[in-house]
């Protein structure tokens, strides 16, 4: 069975309810940006030796699918995305333990999988701006119990990965 069918030549594609729109659309744009997160994540994966990373990652982009099902309307059966909010809060500040104190901008290099982390702190970003502004043109989807975390989680998503990317960088970390 080919993969291509052809729906999507005329620049429609569907939602997960069946609705066809624009591949411009705010949502589209969102889930793309989501998607691209997931990517980038794969490329730190196949390029970090720490199996602990993997792991955290892997689940990660597990949470990034079920956030584009959401996005494209699927109503989850449950809402798991508070609780990593909050496991990435206790990770970060575990992790930030490690890390001397912050006193200037950072840049996005020190070794390759800091630079590939920093890479995906800023599409993770992007992906939260996508979001936001998906949810500032349908003003019920923020009251929408399976997306109101989403935002948070990305937020907190980003700092996760500066840290990890700080992380990366062990003693070659470079500040303006």
């Amino acid at each position: 069975m080919p993969i291509y069918t052809r729906t999507g030549d005329t620049g429609t594609t569907s939602l997960f309810t069946g609705q066809r729109v624009s591949k411009t659309n705010l949502r589209i744009e969102a889930c793309g940006s989501v998607d691209e997160l997931s990517s980038v994540l794969g490329v730190v994966i196949c390029e970090t030796k720490d199996t602990d990373i993997k792991q955290l990652l892997t689940a990660i982009q597990k949470d990034l699918y079920y956030i584009m099902a959401t996005l494209s309307g699927a109503k989850p059966k449950q809402n798991r995305l508070n609780d990593r909010v909050k496991f990435f809060e206790q990770k970060i500040d575990k992790l930030s333990l490690q890390l001397s104190p912050l006193n200037g901008f950072i840049l996005p290099q020190g070794s390759k999988i800091s630079a590939l982390l920093h890479f995906a702190r800023t599409v993770c970003r992007r992906s939260e701006r996508a979001v936001i502004r998906q949810t500032q043109s349908r003003p019920s989807t923020l009251r929408s119990p399976s997306f109101l975390p989403v935002v948070p989680y990305l937020n907190r998503l980003s700092d996760l990965l500066f840290i990890l990317a700080r992380l990366g960088a062990k003693t070659n970390e470079i500040t303006v």
